[in-house]
Formats: C-alpha cells, structure tokens, sequence
C-alpha cells in the first residue's frame, strides 16, 4: 500500500473510536431526559451534549480525511505530496482531540473572560473546542488541502472528481474561519455562525463526501467515470446555488428581512439530490450488466447513504424549514430529530462503507460479505430510524403543546417536557440507542475479525 494509505487506516480508526465515544455519550443525553437530576452539578447535560455532538464532528471529519487519503494515490497513480507532514499532523490532531476532551471532561467551563475563550471553551454550539483547538483545525485542513492540490499539479493530470474536490478544499478551508470570530450582537453573530454551521458542515462537506462516494460507485459497483462526475458537477451547482439560497432557511428568526422566509424554505430542500441521483444511476447503469459487487456492506453502505441524505437531510429537512412549521418546530426535539437523521444519512454511512472497502484491501478478501455484518447495518439502521421517530414524536409534543397552544412560554415549555407523548418519545429515544449501540459493537466485532472468517484471495501459481 503508499503511504497514505496506511495513513488513511490510522484515521479510520481513530475515527471508530471516537464514533463509539459519540455513541456513548449520546446514550448519556438520552438518560438526562429521563433523569433530569442525574449527575446534577458533577457532569450536567450540556457537557454530556457537547461531548455527543463534538466528537459526532470529529469522526466523521476524520473519516472523510481517511477516505481522501485512501483514494487519492489510486486516482493519480502517485503517493501523496507531502504525506510526511500529514502524517504528524494526524498524531497532533489526535493529542489535542483526547486534550479538549478531558478539559471537556474534568474542567468542563470556566469564567467568561479570553483566558477560558483560548483554553477551555468557545461557548459556541458545534464550536464549543478552545481557540486553540480551533487553531489547531486549520492547520490540519490546509496541510490537507497541501496534500490533494499539491498532488494533483506534481502529476500534471487532473481527473472531473478531482477539480470538483480541489475546488471544494478552498470554502472548506476558509469557511471554518467563522469560527473565531466573537460578535456582541447576537443576530450578527448567529448570522456568520449559521455560514459555519451550513456552509461547511452541510455544504463543503457535501461536496467531499460526493467526492468520496464518485471513488466509492467506481470501486464497488464499476460505475463509469462519466456518471459519478456528471452528477458531481450537478452537485457543484446546486451546493453553490441552492446551497447558499437554502442558507436561509437558518434566518428566519435572527432579524434577517423576511423574504428569506420563502426563498430559504424552498431551496433548502434541494441539495441532497444530486447524490441520490448518482446513486440510482449508478445502480441502474449497472443493471444493464448484471451488478457483480465484490463487497456487499460497502454497496449496501453506499446505498443507505444516498437515500438516508435524501430522507434525512431533504424530506425531513423540508417538513420542518418550511417557515410556517418552523414557526413552531424550531429548537425541539423535531429540530434534533433531522440532525439525527441527515448527519447519518449525509456522511456517516459513507464513511461505514469506506472501512469496508479498506477492510477488503487490507485483508486481501475475495469477496467481503458474511452474517455478521448485516447484523451490524440492521441494528444501526433500525436504531437510528427508531430513535429518529422517537425523537419526532417527542418534537411534534412541543411544537403543539409548547409552542402552538401554550404561546411559548417558559411555563409551556415546561409543561410540554412533562407531556405523555414528549416523555414516551424520550423513552423511545434512548431504548432505539441501545440497539444502535449494540450495532456499533457488532460493526467494529465485524471490522476486526472480518479476515479470520472468509477466505483470503488466493494467490496465482509462480511461472515455470
């Protein structure tokens, strides 16, 4: 294997680790709805949260890296420029994750002054890391950018998905930087802070995982080149046109004007199209010729994710962003129920079929299918989509009960925590994330010990 490969395992794993530390704490939020003294002045639920969805950023990121690393030097031919300095990057990104989150973990906040800004906690949601940390984030994404665009001219040879990724490596970059910041106008600062939250989770990072799942259809399915860009430059247009038109639908309730309210809820719904589209025509372009994959989770991965973004990001962002339901859906649980179902759909099933194409390589697998791993994707997908209605169900009880009849008073809100069918989805909730968590333990049982129950390839006889 090149060397960014093997780099790119070091990621993968790094990535399941801190995919299980999501999952455990996760699991803990869940708890805190049901026991709201639990651990009361000890490890309160905004840590609890914190932790949840930082390290929820943090695997996936790793995993997308991962991916590049992956397919980059099979793309051009060439290990990767500067892959030395990757390499001690990824030690540095590791050491200061585990250290933001044991100050996360045992200092957890501190005074509202520039020393707790730098060292402990921006305050910030889905950017709560210390300047530092942030700092450090940069770093690791230019050398990255370093490693692809520097590659990509070493070889004088620039393939459709690459120019779409390079391109994409400029805003993934730069946008980031609307984390350091620190506006005293509330509006302004969740004006730019919505540009983070959209435009480099749900926009750059769309493009990277079209990248990544373009090198994926090629890998498994055989998928012709000509599909998978196609559809990347679709998704280009969309992400640049929809993309920030649908930005809008994060406006409505910051003092923006108010034609953001219809534009923002119309374009919105747009962007996971396109990777939806390449999906089913890539698996209907292989009908044509029989599909003969040698990797069934990694198709069957890849398949989850397009309509898990098409499901999870579109519909179910399109049914609450809609500015006459997100009157009444905005920050409950439905809110937190599309983050369950797009962050999942969108990126984290791509990154699953990955370790699954790595895992073939590594392994030397013929053809990678078995038991084991169908009872992984069962239980995280049922976990998920269970724990996505429960989470639905407990946000449409505060929605109608809190906001449209109660008027959105503290004593509603209360009130509608209280509720039967608010408390039954809590309780939904967390019974679906233990069978999600029992889906994690089965996928990394199946991940590690993949090899010692399929036969390897076997290798040609030596010429006479």
């Amino acid at each position: 294997m090149y060397r960014s490969q093997k780099l790119a395992l070091h990621y993968f794993a790094a990535a399941v680790i801190f995919f299980g530390v999501m999952t455990l704490f996760g699991l803990l939020s869940a708890l805190y709805y049901l026991y709201p003294s639990m651990l009361f002045h000890t490890f309160d639920f905004q840590m609890s949260k914190i932790m949840h969805i930082d390290t929820l950023v943090i695997w996936l990121l790793m995993g997308m890296l991962g991916a590049v690393y992956w397919f980059l030097p099979k793309e051009l031919g060439r290990e990767v420029k500067g892959i030395w300095l990757a390499e001690i990057l990824f030690w540095v990104f590791c050491a200061a994750v585990v250290v933001v989150a044991l100050v996360f973990l045992f200092v957890q906040y501190g005074s509202s002054d520039q020393f707790s800004m730098w060292f402990i906690n921006q305050g910030r949601k889905y950017v709560e890391a210390p300047r530092w940390a942030a700092i450090g984030i940069v770093i690791v994404m230019l050398v990255f950018a370093y490693n692809v665009i520097g590659t990509a001219i070493a070889t004088r040879r620039m393939t459709g998905i690459l120019w779409v990724l390079c391109i994409d490596l400029v805003p993934l970059c730069l946008v980031y930087l609307d984390a350091f910041p620190q506006f005293t106008n509330m509006s302004v600062d969740l004006y730019w802070w919505w540009w983070l939250v959209h435009m480099w989770v749900e926009g750059t990072w769309e493009v990277l995982i079209g990248c990544i799942m373009a090198w994926m259809l090629m890998e498994v399915a055989g998928t012709s080149r000509r599909i998978v860009e196609t559809w990347l430059y679709i998704e280009v247009m969309l992400v640049l046109g929809a993309g920030i038109l649908g930005l809008g639908h994060h406006y409505f309730w910051i003092g923006t004007p108010q034609y953001w309210l219809s534009i923002g809820g119309f374009f919105s719904a747009l962007e996971p199209l396109p990777l939806l589209g390449m999906v089913v025509h890539a698996i209907y372009d292989a009908g044509t010729h029989h599909l003969k994959t040698t990797n069934q989770p990694g198709f069957y991965w890849i398949t989850a994710e397009a309509f898990g973004n098409f499901i999870g990001a579109g519909v179910w962002g399109f049914m609450m962003t809609l500015p006459q339901i997100n009157l009444f859906s905005h920050g409950t649980q439905w809110t937190v129920s599309h983050g369950h179902f797009a962050f999942w759909g969108a990126y984290a099933c791509g990154v699953i079929a990955v370790l699954y194409v790595a895992k073939q390589k590594t392994s030397g697998i013929d053809y990678l299918s078995g038991r084991a791993w169908k009872w992984g994707f069962g239980l995280l997908n049922f976990g998920m989509l269970g724990m996505v209605m429960g989470l639905l169900l407990a946000g449409m009880a505060q929605a109608f009960y809190g906001r449209a009849m109660g008027g959105s008073t503290l004593m509603a809100f209360t009130q509608s925590s209280e509720n039967p069918w608010f408390v039954s989805g809590m309780w939904a909730r967390t019974g679906f994330g233990v069978v999600f968590a029992l889906g994690y333990i089965v996928l990394v049982y199946d991940l590690v010990t993949a090899t010692r129950r399929m036969p390897k390839a076997v290798a040609p006889p030596e010429p006479a």
